[in-house]
């Protein structure tokens, strides 16, 4: 069976200014030339992903923002796990009486496509984070602050402390009803806490997308550096963390790269397992 291999972007194939070096550009292309299936999985959003992925051969589906979209390089959506309004006022509404916080979300009303919205009254973190946007048509105000018709992601990012009180209070309230990550932010010195769908991350969206492209486990690879990576490890035949990984995703890991992000540790794999073949 061919193999099929899934690399995160963001500190793992994306460099540490966001971007894809020549080089890498140049061996992901060589792969799929070479027939080699190839593709990504990311919190990322789609448009988020083709604007920064441009120039690449883009032919396998994607896994997006954590796990909770599939879908082709074209924008048509294969697999989708929402978080519906009902649910999404009540999380918002816990966490608002638990921090004073609203989220940002990303999601979708029944009639129109992806939406980022954000609340009128926002936290230095929230401000740096939509700063990064640089005027995205996707993104509006709301005031009152409701949940849409598909949550997608329901966003909170502050101080360590602030998100880890609002991870156990969902956690008390909400149960297995939702999944929740929360990590530090590689970018700004922040801590974001994101809740999705029960199904919404990327260890579902893995046997998702097997199922789909008819790929059996033990063929798939896959490379990451952090700690959302862990559920793409656990559904993964072979894991591979590159050397800036954290500890816990190298402990996990089948191989660890020499290299860093920064070094192209994910294109020098493949020029060498399949290019250079």
């Amino acid at each position: 069976m061919q193999p099929f291999y899934l690399s995160d972007l963001d500190l793992t194939l994306l460099r540490s200014d966001m971007r894809v070096s020549p080089f890498t550009r140049e061996v992901w292309n060589c792969a799929v030339e070479k027939g080699a299936r190839l593709s990504i999985a990311t919190a990322r959003s789609h448009t988020g992903v083709t604007k920064l992925l441009e120039g690449l051969h883009l032919e396998e589906p994607m896994i997006l923002l954590d796990g909770v979209m599939i879908a082709r390089a074209d924008g048509e959506i294969l697999h989708l796990a929402a978080i519906n309004r009902e649910l999404g006022d009540a999380i918002v509404e816990k966490g608002y009486r638990a921090t004073g916080l609203y989220p940002l979300l990303v999601g979708m009303e029944e009639e129109d496509g992806e939406r980022f919205v954000y609340p009128k009254k926002r936290s230095r973190c929230q401000e740096e984070l939509l700063a990064t946007f640089h005027n995205d048509r996707r993104l509006m105000d709301a005031d009152p602050f409701r949940a849409m018709a598909r949550n997608l992601k329901i966003v909170y990012v502050d101080d360590e402390a602030t998100t880890a009180e609002l991870e156990r209070v969902f956690r008390e309230r909400f149960g297995d009803a939702i999944e929740i990550k929360r990590s530090k932010d590689p970018y700004i010195d922040c801590w974001f806490m994101t809740v999705l769908d029960k199904e919404g991350d990327k260890a579902h969206a893995l046997a998702r997308l097997e199922e789909i492209e008819g790929v059996d486990r033990a063929h798939t690879t896959v490379f990451g550096d952090s700690h959302n990576d862990l559920g793409l490890f656990a559904m993964a035949g072979r894991k591979i963390a590159v050397a800036n990984a954290i500890d816990e995703l190298k402990a996990a890991a089948d191989i660890v790269l020499e290299r860093t992000n920064d070094e192209d540790a994910v294109a020098n794999f493949l020029k060498k397992e399949i290019c250079d073949a």
